[in-house]
Order: C-alpha cells, then sequence, then structure tokens
C-alpha cells in the first residue's frame, strides 16, 4: 500500500490504542486505515462503505505469528486527499482506490461509522493535510 498516515500527534492516553484480532499471515504497514471485519478482526481497506476503526500503530509482518494489532482511535495524522478537496471540519473516509488516501465523507458514512475522521485544514486533491481521527 502506499500514502499511509503519518502520525504527528498522539492524544489522550498516547493515541488511545485499541487491540485488534488479526489474520497471521497478513502484513500491515503503520499508518495504514483500519477496517472492520467479525469478530473484533482488522484488515487492511477492501472496499469503501465499511466501518473504520483507527489507525495502525505498528506494522503487521505477514506470517509473523502476531495475530493482533494495536490501532490508534485518537491522534492527529497527514493523509493524501484522493479525489475531492476536503474543506476545515469536514468527514473524510478510506478513498475509493484503498490505497491509504480519504477522500470526503457523506453523512451516511459518519453515521454508519465508516468515517475515519475530519480534516484539520483544507486538503487539496493529491495534496496532503492532517484529520483528526474519530472513533
Amino acid at each position: 500500500m502506499a500514502n499511509e498516515a503519518i502520525i504527528v500527534e498522539l492524544l489522550g492516553n498516547k493515541g488511545d490504542p485499541v487491540r485488534y484480532t488479526c489474520a497471521d499471515g497478513t502484513g500491515i504497514p503503520k499508518g495504514t486505515i483500519m477496517q472492520l471485519n467479525s469478530p473484533r478482526t482488522v484488515i487492511e481497506p477492501d472496499a469503501v462503505d465499511k466501518p473504520v476503526v483507527g489507525i495502525s500503530a505498528s506494522e503487521k509482518v505477514a506470517s509473523d505469528g502476531q495475530t493482533s494489532i494495536a490501532v490508534y482511535t485518537n491522534a492527529i495524522f497527514q493523509v493524501v486527499c484522493e479525489d475531492t478537496q476536503c474543506e476545515v471540519g469536514d468527514s473524510v473516509s478510506i478513498g475509493t482506490s484503498h490505497d491509504g488516501r480519504v477522500e470526503l465523507s457523506s453523512t451516511l458514512d459518519v453515521e454508519k461509522g465508516w468515517a475515519v475522521g475530519y480534516a484539520l485544514e483544507t486538503i487539496g486533491v493529491g495534496s496532503t493535510g492532517m484529520i483528526k481521527v474519530r472513533k
């Protein structure tokens, strides 16, 4: 994956990390927006309009014997905006390319838990900017 989120500031209790189950055979880069699957398992995003729980706190190497990963739920990250400019305060979700970029959320995204967070500044298309994770 490209365009992983970059930690700018951990808030609360060092980013308020929450541990989730993940597959041993899965490799997950640090800074990946994590999609929730049942039961309480996370994966790299494979679709839009899926629940998001936060951003991976560390790298998970494929087949390393680990079956859990911490996810930051309270932090500020630098991200890349995909295809529509995000204005300050706009909610953002997983981008349609599923490669770590974010896009402007719809009201339904926020209601369903599909939004990652909100923009702390205006972020132009293809540009980087800061978001606050909202989980």
